[in-house]
């Protein structure tokens, strides 16, 4: 028979008796966790002070103190500030690059990189931005090629002084490919090198995975792009502030160069090159 009352209540682990055990687990970057209290959902891009930084795929931030009240995976767990070794495990950038922790920025060199937009610029920023820090390179958005010709004579290109430029849209018999041809012919083809992406815009060198899609929507050639989009997948686009926080909300799904189109990635890549080559 089972004698109930032999065993002896004092000994060694009575306390730990049906107590569940929550595991501990570092914050390492890009560790996907939910917060309890607040049920927000985030992946980790920083610690800071015992104060973890996530960002929701929308790209919105919030601050919470490590420890407990998180899941991972529905699962409780306690996070906790990375070792050393784990916060040097990670050793490259968005882009692929291998990471120089903690170099500070290069002085900026009188190259540049030019750009059709503000969001072209900002996806740049958001995967090439470390690297472009430690080469010293800024990039700039032109607001369009049409005036090409006439931003490359202000700026005077030259030895030293190289500019890159990033197209969307260049595909063979496009307005841009003929800018870009008049560019390879002018005085300062030495030292500017014009490339481009076949898309019609930058968002669609977002894979559309990305966004819960699986191509980018066609659409007709007399609808704006953009509106057209956002209408497509029913996001609001009367104003321009919604055009905005559409990209926003693309914007916020890159996290590094996989995220993006190779016919992208390859453009940048060749533009940096071009412009840090002494």
């Amino acid at each position: 028979m089972d004698d109930r009352y032999s065993a002896d209540v004092l000994s060694p682990g009575w306390r730990e008796a049906g107590r569940i055990i929550i595991p501990t687990q570092e914050a390492t970057r890009d560790l996907v966790v939910e917060e309890v209290a607040t049920g927000f959902c985030g992946a980790v891009i920083r610690v800071e002070k015992k104060i973890v930084t996530l960002e929701d795929r929308h790209g919105k931030l919030r601050l919470f103190p490590l420890g407990s009240g998180f899941l991972i995976d529905g699962k409780p767990v306690t996070l906790i500030a990375p070792t050393m070794a784990a916060g040097l495990g990670r050793v490259r950038t968005a882009s692929g690059s291998t990471a120089v922790p903690d170099a500070p920025a290069r002085v900026a060199r009188a190259s540049r990189i030019f750009v059709e937009g503000r969001h072209d610029a900002e996806l740049v920023e958001k995967v090439w931005g470390a690297d472009l820090r430690i080469e010293g390179v800024v990039v700039e958005y032109i607001e369009g090629v049409d005036n090409l010709d006439e931003i490359l004579r202000a700026f005077r290109p030259g030895a030293g002084r190289r500019v890159g430029v990033l197209v969307d849209h260049l595909v063979p018999g496009s307005k841009e490919s003929r800018i870009a041809e008049a560019v390879a012919r002018g005085p300062f083809a030495a030292n500017v090198l014009v490339v481009g992406h076949p898309f019609v815009d930058v968002w669609q060198s977002v894979k559309p995975a990305r966004v819960g899609l699986a191509a980018w929507p066609e659409i007709p050639r007399n609808i704006e792009w953009k509106h057209g989009i956002c209408a497509t997948l029913g996001w609001p686009h009367e104003e321009q502030a919604d055009i905005a926080r559409a990209w926003q909300r693309i914007l916020g799904q890159v996290r590094t160069f996989a995220d993006l189109e190779p016919q992208l990635l390859g453009r940048v890549e060749h533009l940096i090159d071009f412009v840090t080559a002494e």
